[in-house]
């Protein structure tokens, strides 16, 4: 896709990428337009506006979507296969129940969040909640205390790692539209993820948890006693326990879940080839290895991103699949778990196609030059940039890729950016999608609502975690853009 001759002044491209931003907004917001369709239809508008021959339009909106879901989908796609084997066989439970065993009852918070942190890895926020919210209700139930207190560390660490993390799909988009190694972020992500959370989830909701009683919603009373029995605080994994809501349905199978080393392989492998990769790049780059050698790329092969994830979802098919399902119900698993997030991929797609008329139409190499004006660093004008697009419309995938895609040609003209670099300014929007959840954003009505918690209480507790989340996760981030 080649990038044309502006057709326009700065000022005036400004303007329509301006102009085009709000129409954006208001079609979502007002008009309650799906967020895909919003998207293609700005960006088609916007290619016309900003002067890009007719002829080429079509092929400039098909460069954008086609180049982010070339990596987007694999990611995203193999994720959630991974997560829903795990979710299915029970494996979510047994995490958890390990952990609270291990860290012990005053720990039961603690071990909930590093729980939600590992699982969090390849699930979704919502899935994840949902999933784990019997184990947070029969630990709740057992221990005692305000529900806010088991419940905000957990939910704060889907919600972390699904901002900050590959294969999630807002920081994988994000990552590919700045030319970031997703190796790499997904190494910074997590390294950033993890003091975030603590700071963020695990503290502030154990102090939020002493000073507002929230108690266990009625409704769930029996049911987190049903999986309150057995092998540790939450049960036995699972085994047959069945959780509903709306047209969210989670069954766990009635054999015998899979160990806990099992689990903690099948989340770990991915990682562990990802880093192999990163690692052997690092040492050819060092000279330290022949990076021409065979075995150095094959090796280096098997670390790539999507191979990566295609191996693990291939062992976790046979490890957790083997004893518990057949074939034909793993592939129905499998094919089950892609269902629920394909209008997130489009949605994806759909906001790299914006990036692309963006950085087409000469959009993107204004907005560089203004921020080159006005001297403020790239990093700190893409967190506010995303964070007011998450406060205007709600959805953190759409402001991360939104933000990517308008920050992008400011990122390729600022000089002397590394590889680490990169993934910071990734971070630094992730954070800015994270903050200031509120009425507009699905989350903030998922937790309030299964948690039992009023509008006003839900404001004083979710929306101030995701902010710290956001505001934490952005000063660690800033802090690594200036100092490595």
């Amino acid at each position: 896709m080649e990038t044309v001759t502006p057709a326009y002044g700065t000022t005036t491209l400004l303007l329509i990428a301006a102009a085009a931003v709000a129409v954006l907004l208001v079609l979502i917001i007002r008009f309650k337009l799906h967020a895909f369709v919003a998207l293609v239809l700005v960006s088609a508008l916007t290619a016309v506006a900003t002067g890009i021959p007719t002829g080429d339009v079509l092929d400039t909106l098909t460069a954008g979507f086609g180049s982010t879901l070339a990596s987007v989908a694999l990611l995203v796609g193999f994720g959630v296969m991974i997560g829903k084997l795990l979710e299915v066989t029970g494996g979510a439970n047994v995490l958890a129940d390990t952990l609270i065993a291990r860290f012990g009852e005053r720990r039961a918070p603690l071990a909930l969040g590093v729980a939600s942190l590992i699982f969090g890895f390849p699930i979704f926020f919502d899935a994840g909640f949902v999933v784990f919210l019997p184990i947070i209700f029969a630990v709740a139930r057992r221990f005692g205390g305000s529900l806010l207190m088991y419940a905000l560390p957990s939910a704060g660490a889907f919600a972390v790692m699904h901002a900050f993390v590959p294969p999630h799909p807002g920081p994988v988009a994000a990552g590919e539209l700045l030319g970031a190694d997703i190796g790499v972020l997904i190494i910074v992500g997590v390294v950033l993820a993890v003091p975030t959370w603590f700071v963020s989830c695990y503290l502030f909701g154990v102090w939020a948890g002493r000073r507002a009683d929230v108690p266990l919603p009625a409704e769930w009373a029996g049911r987190a006693a049903e999986v309150s029995g057995g092998a540790g605080p939450a049960g036995p994994g699972g085994a047959g326990a069945s959780l509903t809501s709306g047209t969210t349905t989670t069954t766990t199978t009635t054999t015998a879940p899979p160990r806990f080393g099992t689990v903690l392989f099948v989340l770990l492998l991915p990682l562990v080839l990802i880093f192999l990769n990163t690692g052997l790049n690092t040492l050819a780059t060092a000279g330290a290895v022949d990076g021409d050698a065979g075995w150095v790329q094959a090796l280096r092969l098997l670390g790539q991103t999507p191979i990566a994830l295609l191996i693990a979802v291939l062992v976790a098919m046979v490890v957790l699949g083997r004893g518990r399902f057949s074939r034909a119900t793993v592939e129905k698993l499998a094919d089950g778990a892609l269902g629920p997030v394909c209008s997130v991929i489009l949605i994806t797609g759909a906001g790299g196609m914006f990036g692309g008329v963006l950085r087409a139409s000469g959009i993107g190499g204004a907005l560089a030059e203004t921020l080159g004006d006005t001297g403020m660093p790239v990093i700190v004008a893409a967190f506010l940039i995303s964070l007011g697009l998450r406060v205007a419309q709600g959805s953190a995938t759409v402001a991360l890729t939104t933000t990517a895609g308008l920050i992008a040609p400011a990122v390729e003209a600022t000089n002397g950016l590394s590889t680490l670099d990169l993934s910071f300014i990734v971070v630094a929007i992730a954070a800015g999608a994270t903050a200031l959840s509120h009425v507009n954003d699905s989350g903030f009505w998922l937790v309030g609502r299964f948690l039992g918690m009023d509008v006003p209480t839900t404001l004083r507790t979710w929306t101030v975690m995701e902010t710290i989340i956001g505001v934490v996760g952005f000063a660690l981030a800033f802090v690594g853009y200036l100092l490595l």
